[in-house]
């Protein structure tokens, strides 16, 4: 080879080199379907999908799999506003001696010139009110796009969003925020706390009655903590525990389950005159001591428990250059007992 000819392979092989350096990377990249694309956009698409002749494309909008419980055991505190940044309320606290003994009743005699007198004591609980928001957009190009072909990416976002607030919502009621700091329903720290008698509802040896005695447990419980005025009305079981209850039938020759079994057979029955009633919620799986289930017995009133939360609301519609913007934005309290004996937990069932 002679030398002019080394000289011009070196020159083509850095003009290619130029070339690579100064030409866009193109990146091979995957969408959902498992097709391949070569294109930025198509993995950004608004739902603009290329159908071929003979392909019948199905227009309903499957959404994730979701189930979001909290609107089913929870009451919402609705006084509250977004310009409140906490929620409070008060517990009164009353103290009264007796006459002739301090212990005793107030019992004066006709010609008495002391009388002992009430004393009392307001306590405050103030809570985080936590603004919420989250911010859509979109370009007026992709939504034409999207428009066109009959899924609106507006809407479909709209969507989204709703159902990650609905997420964050269930999640703050049942089990609190790390982040803050703050509890909820399944694990507060005000509640009372203790192990189921038997447990072990998922071996065959535990039988029906060894089950009516772990609930009757818990329920006799949170009667006796407040001085036997508020009987549970409602027990939280986790998912794999409920079905075990639907499943099972109370014996071989019998027709009811255990689930109905207990609830019409169970202390809050005889105290409250209606069935027990018996939900599944999923935070419940692992929510006790060492990993453990857990089930919680409360009474699902406004006065003993509820939540505050402000409704959803948006800015206006915002244009800037192609694009459209708006921000939906709430505020999200913490769980208040407003009489936490009337909540107690058992763990390992």
């Amino acid at each position: 080879m002679s030398k002019q000819q080394k000289l011009l392979i070196a020159s083509s092989m850095a003009a290619a080199v130029a070339m690579a350096h100064a030409a866009p990377r193109v990146h091979r990249s995957y969408v959902g379907d498992s097709m391949i694309t070569f294109d930025q956009r198509t993995v950004d698409s608004a739902g603009a999908f290329l159908i071929g002749e003979l392909e019948r494309l199905d227009q309903t909008l499957n959404m994730p799999l979701v189930d979001v419980t909290w609107a089913r055991d929870m009451q919402l505190r609705e006084d509250v506003t977004i310009a409140d940044e906490t929620s409070s309320f008060t517990n009164s606290f009353f103290a009264a001696a007796g006459g002739a003994s301090p212990n005793g009743k107030s019992w004066v005699g006709k010609d008495a010139n002391s009388i002992r007198g009430l004393a009392l004591d307001i306590a405050k609980t103030a809570n985080p009110l936590t603004l919420w928001a989250m911010e859509l957009g979109w370009s007026i190009p992709e939504l034409e796009s999207a428009q066109r072909v009959g899924r609106p990416v507006d809407s479909q976002k709209v969507d989204g969003m709703e159902l990650k607030r609905q997420m964050d919502i269930d999640e703050q009621i049942y089990v609190g925020d790390q982040t803050l700091g703050v509890t909820g329903l399944v694990n507060s720290t005000a509640a009372s706390l203790g192990n189921a008698l038997n447990g072990n509802w998922s071996s065959n040896a535990t039988t029906p009655d060894m089950i009516l005695a772990d609930i009757n447990e818990i329920l006799t419980r949170g009667w006796a903590n407040t001085g036997y005025a508020i009987c549970p009305s409602k027990l939280l079981l986790p998912p794999l525990k409920f079905g075990q209850l639907v499943t099972r039938k109370v014996s071989d020759a019998g027709n009811i389950s255990v689930l109905e079994y207990v609830k019409i057979n169970c202390i809050a029955m005889a105290k409250n005159g209606v069935p027990l009633d018996i939900q599944p919620v999923k935070w419940l799986t692992g929510a006790g001591a060492g990993a453990s289930d857990r089930m919680v017995a409360y009474t699902n009133d406004k006065r003993r428990v509820r939540f505050p939360m402000t409704p959803v609301q948006r800015t206006p519609l915002e244009y800037r250059s192609l694009n459209q913007l708006t921000t939906y934005f709430c505020r999200l309290g913490v769980v208040e007992l407003p009489y936490p004996e009337t909540v107690a937990y058992s763990d390992n069932i």
